[in-house]
């Protein structure tokens, strides 16, 4: 992976990669900076790439690219830990593979690069570091009934209720119809069946979430 970014002042690309065990000045500003600049434009990124997420999928989303062990990863790939300016302290203990350490310069470089090139600048070299990671994000890994229960909680609504309306089959082979039943902020009902009651219910669950979540957000 490349940063894909020429630096017009290499002194704050120097200041980026400058942990604060040397003393002053060092990284932590840089970084306060970074951490916003790269949680609004990931944030951009996934409301482009899932236009039916509601807002707590999208800061899972988000919360599963901008964290501590997922930037460091970057870091890595970008070769941050080779530039790396650390006290000696830090560099007898390897502090250029702790992920804390990795994540804060990869961040203070993001604030360096819009501070030498402006915003689209940084804006374009965060959208060519994570297009792929988003574009192979999964929008959750919660099941359905989660999912549709938060959802709900979230608009301050009342949860669903689920029913066994039917069951068929022999004992061993035995299937079951459930239907799930939302009043707010829309009334919705839906019906599955599956090979047990659970698998039913989730089925179910997923057809209200996915008919919600094609609804305008209004309410």
């Amino acid at each position: 992976m490349e940063l894909n970014y020429r630096f017009r002042d290499p002194a704050l690309a120097e200041l980026a990669v400058t942990h604060r065990s040397i003393g002053k000045p060092n990284n932590e500003r840089l970084e306060f900076l970074g951490d916003a600049l790269l949680g609004a434009i990931i944030a951009e990124m996934l409301y482009e790439a899932h236009p039916k997420a509601s807002e707590g999928e999208l800061s899972r989303l988000r919360a599963q690219l901008v964290n501590g062990q997922a930037l460091a990863l970057v870091a890595r790939e970008l070769a941050i830990g080779d530039e790396l300016k650390l006290g000696s302290g830090e560099l007898k203990t390897g502090g250029f593979r702790r992920d804390s350490i990795l994540a804060d310069a990869f961040e203070a470089l993001i604030a360096a690069i819009f501070l030498d090139g402006g915003f689209e600048a940084c804006r374009e070299c965060v959208r060519g570091l994570f297009g792929e990671r988003i574009a192979a994000l999964r929008r959750s890994s919660k099941d359905a009934k989660t999912r549709l229960q938060e959802w709900l909680q979230a608009g301050g609504w009342a949860l669903p209720q689920y029913e066994l309306t039917g069951s068929h089959g022999d004992d061993h082979a035995k299937t079951f119809d459930v239907s799930c039943v939302i009043d707010e902020p829309m009334p919705i009902s839906a019906s599955a069946r599956g090979g047990s009651r659970r698998a039913a219910e989730q089925d179910a669950a997923e057809i209200v979430l996915n008919q919600l979540l094609e609804q305008p957000r209004r309410l």
